[in-house]
């Protein structure tokens, strides 16, 4: 009998030792899903975070709908999102969800045109009529117009555009919004709209792909995965009528806003800097204010609190290999008090 309980306490003290180590495991397994835009940086961070800390990330690229859609369903620590909550996402969350400014990037206007070697030149305005069906044509005058002494294709636009909730997507939007009149009244500005024309594919990847595949095509991706990739991008008028090629030098330049607000949510395209590029975006990281919640314990809030804190000081070196533009001085320092204020139980974490 003595045999049979001292076995049953051994059982019994093994299953607290599995379950504390299964508690400690998970507290160094940190979850995060969203933004197929910042991915190739998380990537490269997390990677070096891990070598150095032990905590892995486990980061699913999924689009930021997707990720915000996770954060709201708290199935993970943190969202990655180029566009910042809107009213109906924050309603449905209900509760303070913090925006982290992790970097900026741009997106690129990539394109297929077989025997076409000049460089391609594209305004705003052509753009969003590109995007609303009402320009076909390589070869159409308004297109013609911008690129002169250049020979265009005569040849169908495919016009290819993201499946899935998209960062990407918004920042896309958002730019087309301001510059096309007709685009703004149409179709306006979302994660997720509905596309006048062309071919969706999922994430920057698939709509890489589909350009890549499909000869005419027009689409829209991270610079990184265009560099990556090496697919040819347009440079794009900016507001001061100049024709920018998009560089981490004039990401930048658009990104370096003077003013930036306390929470960090701000737009960044059609920059006013006459020597930035129009489409460039701040990404975040998404976290609720409050990080008691369910059974989530302190140490893993800590964790989390630690991992974004390492990604906007010294995670903030990987930016400029891979054509993100790093946080300027000032929006590091609001990234810090944004950071600062997240809680657990009501008392600060960092």
């Amino acid at each position: 009998m003595k045999v049979v309980k001292s076995l049953q306490l051994a059982i019994v003290a093994l299953a607290c030792i599995c379950t504390t180590l299964s508690a400690s495991a998970q507290d160094n397994t940190l979850l995060g899903a969203g933004s197929t835009f910042v991915n190739p940086l998380f990537t490269k961070i997390f990677s070096e975070y891990d070598a150095a800390y032990h905590v892995k990330v486990n980061y699913q690229a999924i689009g930021s709908g997707g990720g915000i859609l996770q954060l709201t369903n708290k199935t993970v620590d943190f969202g990655g999102s180029d566009a910042p909550l809107n009213d109906e996402q924050a309603k449905k969350i209900g509760v303070p969800v913090l925006h982290i400014p992790m970097a900026a990037g741009a997106v690129v206007i990539s394109y297929n045109l077989p025997g076409f070697t000049g460089k391609l030149k594209l305004d705003g305005k052509n753009l969003a009529d590109i995007y609303l069906g009402k320009i076909t044509n390589w070869n159409s005058p308004e297109i013609a117009a911008a690129n002169k002494g250049v020979k265009l294709p005569d040849m169908p636009i495919v016009v290819i555009h993201r499946s899935d909730g998209s960062g990407t997507s918004f920042i896309f939007t958002d730019y087309l919004t301001k510059v096309n009149a007709d685009w703004a009244s149409k179709v306006g500005k979302a994660s997720a709209v509905n596309w006048p024309a062309g071919l969706g594919g999922k994430g920057n990847a698939g709509v890489e792909g589909l350009v890549k595949q499909t000869p005419g095509a027009i689409g829209y991706v991270e610079l990184a995965y265009a560099v990556q990739n090496k697919m040819p991008y347009a440079d794009v008028k900016n507001k001061a009528g100049q024709f920018i090629t998009p560089t981490l030098a004039s990401t930048t330049l658009s990104s370096n806003v003077s003013t930036l607000p306390a929470d960090a949510i701000v737009s960044l395209t059609n920059t006013d800097n006459p020597k930035g590029y129009p489409i460039t975006s701040f990404t975040w990281a998404l976290i609720y204010k409050e990080q008691k919640y369910g059974d989530r314990s302190a140490d893993r809030a800590k964790t989390l609190l630690k991992l974004l804190w390492y990604n906007i000081h010294e995670g903030q070196k990987d930016c400029e290999p891979l054509n993100y533009a790093p946080l300027s001085k000032s929006a590091l320092k609001i990234a810090e008090k944004i950071l600062k204020s997240a809680t657990y139980d009501g008392k600060a974490i960092l």
